[in-house]
C-alpha cells in the first residue's frame, strides 16, 4: 500500500511559479513509476508528467512540455512538479499517482495510488 500526499499549491498570478510537491509513504516507492494528472472544473482528468522509476525518462503532455519540469528524490520518497510560465488554462486540481508500469502510462486507469490533490489557481 502506497499513500500519496501533494502540497505546494495555490493562487498566483499568469507567469508565475509554483512547485508541487508529493511525499509518499509505504514500501518500494523507488519502484513506482510517477505521474501527475489535473482536473479543471467541469473537464474530465488529463494527464500532465510521468516519470521512471529511477528518473532516467521523463514524459509530458504537448501543453506543458518546456515549462513543467518532473523530477523525484527517491530517498525522501517525493515527487515534484516544477510549474513554470503559469497560464490560467492551468488552473485545476493536480493528483500525483503511482503505477507499477515498467514505462510512463497516460491513463489514470494504469495507476493504483492516488492521492488527494492540491488546488492549483493561475488568475489572469
Amino acid at each position: 500500500q502506497v499513500q500519496l500526499v501533494e502540497s505546494g499549491g495555490g493562487l498566483v498570478q499568469a507567469g508565475g511559479s509554483l512547485r508541487l510537491s508529493c511525499a509518499t509513504s509505504g514500501r518500494s516507492f523507488s519502484t513506482y513509476v510517477m505521474g501527475w494528472f489535473r482536473q479543471a472544473p467541469g473537464k474530465e482528468s488529463e494527464f500532465v508528467a510521468g516519470i521512471t522509476w529511477d528518473g532516467a525518462d521523463t514524459y509530458y503532455r504537448r501543453f506543458v512540455k518546456g515549462r513543467f519540469t518532473i523530477s523525484r528524490d527517491n530517498a525522501k520518497n517525493t515527487v515534484y512538479l516544477q510549474m513554470n510560465s503559469l497560464k490560467p488554462e492551468d488552473t485545476a486540481v493536480y493528483y500525483c499517482a503511482a503505477s507499477t508500469s515498467l514505462t510512463i502510462p497516460t491513463q489514470g486507469y494504469e495507476y493504483a495510488y492516488w492521492g488527494q490533490g492540491t488546488q492549483v489557481t493561475v488568475s489572469s
